[in-house]
C-alpha cells in the first residue's frame, strides 16, 4: 500500500532575474496575476490535492511570503468595522493552519536539487509533491491533484509532463517512456536539452513531480551538474535506476510565470476565466487591440 502524499516542497528562493526589475523588492512569485499572488494559486491547487504542509525554500529578503500567509490583524480589523466580509473572508482563507507552513533558508543559491535536499528533514521518510511555483497551471482538476491520483495508481514516482512547442524540444528537459497509450507511462530516462532530431519524445518536465524520501540520500552527495548547480533531474536519473517513475501528460495549460509575457498571458487567461471580470477584461483586451 502507498504512503498518502500529505507535503509539498515549494522552492521560491529564485532571484527572479527574468522578471526584474519587478521582482527586485517583492519575491517573483508574489508577483499578481490577476489580484492574487502567483503563490497563492499554487497553495489553493496543492491543498486541492490534499496537501496538509508546506515547506517553502526561501532566500534572504524573502519574508514577504511568509507574512502573506500569516494574519494581519489591522487589515481584518479595518475589513471588519467596514462591513468589507467577502474581502475579509478571501482573506482568512489564504492563512495557514498552525504549524501547517515550515519556511527553510536555503543560505546559497545551489540549484533546485540542493533547494529540495533542504527540506529533508521536515519530509522524513514520506513521498512527497514538488511544485515549481513559476510554473502555474490552469485545469479543470488540479494538475497536483492528477498526479496524485496517478500515483495511487502506480506507486514510486511522478513527473508531470506535457508537449513542448513545435519544433523546440531541445530547450527542455524530456522525457524518454516505454511505448504505451494514454497520458500515465513507464519512464525510461530522462535528456536535458536534446539535440534537435534526438529527442526520445516531444514531452517536457513541467514543474509538478512526486518523489519518493530516497532521493534525498542521492541528492546528499550528488556532485554538481549544468551551472554549477546541483541538478534535481540528475537526482531523479540516478533515483530511476532504482525505483519505478511514471511520466503523466496532465490535462490543462502551463503559464511560465517567471517570464514577462509569460505573466501577461497568464494574467489575461485568469482575468478571461473569472465570471465577474471576463466581460471587462475583453473589452479592455480589444482596445488595446
Amino acid at each position: 500500500m502507498t504512503k498518502a502524499v500529505k507535503k509539498a516542497v515549494l522552492p521560491v528562493a529564485g532571484l527572479g532575474t527574468r522578471v526584474l526589475p519587478g521582482a527586485k523588492t517583492t519575491p517573483k512569485n508574489l508577483l499578481n496575476v490577476v489580484d492574487r499572488p502567483i503563490l497563492s494559486y499554487i497553495v489553493e491547487e496543492a491543498r486541492a490535492a490534499g496537501i496538509e504542509h508546506f515547506v517553502f525554500i526561501v532566500g534572504r529578503g524573502q519574508g514577504a511570503i511568509e507574512d502573506y500567509f500569516d494574519a494581519n490583524p489591522e487589515i481584518e480589523q479595518a475589513l471588519e468595522a467596514k462591513g468589507k466580509t467577502d474581502i475579509l473572508a478571501e482573506m482568512r482563507r489564504e492563512v495557514g493552519e498552525p504549524g501547517q507552513m515550515s519556511f527553510i533558508r536555503q543560505m546559497a543559491p545551489l540549484g533546485l536539487g540542493h533547494a529540495v535536499w533542504c527540506a529533508r528533514h521536515v519530509i522524513g521518510d514520506e513521498p512527497f509533491a514538488v511544485m515549481l511555483p513559476d510554473m502555474l497551471m490552469a485545469a479543470q482538476r488540479p494538475a497536483l491533484a492528477q498526479a496524485v491520483e496517478a500515483y495511487e495508481k502506480t506507486g514510486g514516482n511522478i513527473v508531470v509532463v506535457e508537449p513542448a512547442p513545435e519544433g523546440e524540444a531541445h530547450k527542455y528537459g524530456i522525457v524518454a517512456l516505454e511505448k504505451g497509450d494514454g497520458r500515465l507511462n513507464r519512464m525510461t530516462g530522462m535528456v536535458e536539452k536534446p539535440a534537435p532530431g534526438t529527442e526520445p519524445s516531444n514531452l517536457f518536465i513541467s514543474g509538478r513531480y512526486i518523489l519518493q524520501p530516497e532521493i534525498f540520500e542521492i541528492l546528499e552527495t550528488q556532485e554538481r551538474g549544468a551551472g554549477g548547480e546541483i541538478q534535481l533531474t540528475d537526482g531523479m536519473a540516478a533515483l530511476m535506476k532504482r525505483q519505478d517513475f511514471h511520466a503523466l501528460e496532465y490535462e490543462g495549460i502551463t503559464y511560465d510565470c517567471g517570464d514577462k509575457i509569460g505573466l501577461l498571458r497568464a494574467n489575461v487567461a485568469f482575468a478571461l476565466a473569472r465570471p465577474e471580470l471576463a466581460d471587462a477584461a475583453r473589452a479592455a483586451i480589444k482596445s488595446l487591440l
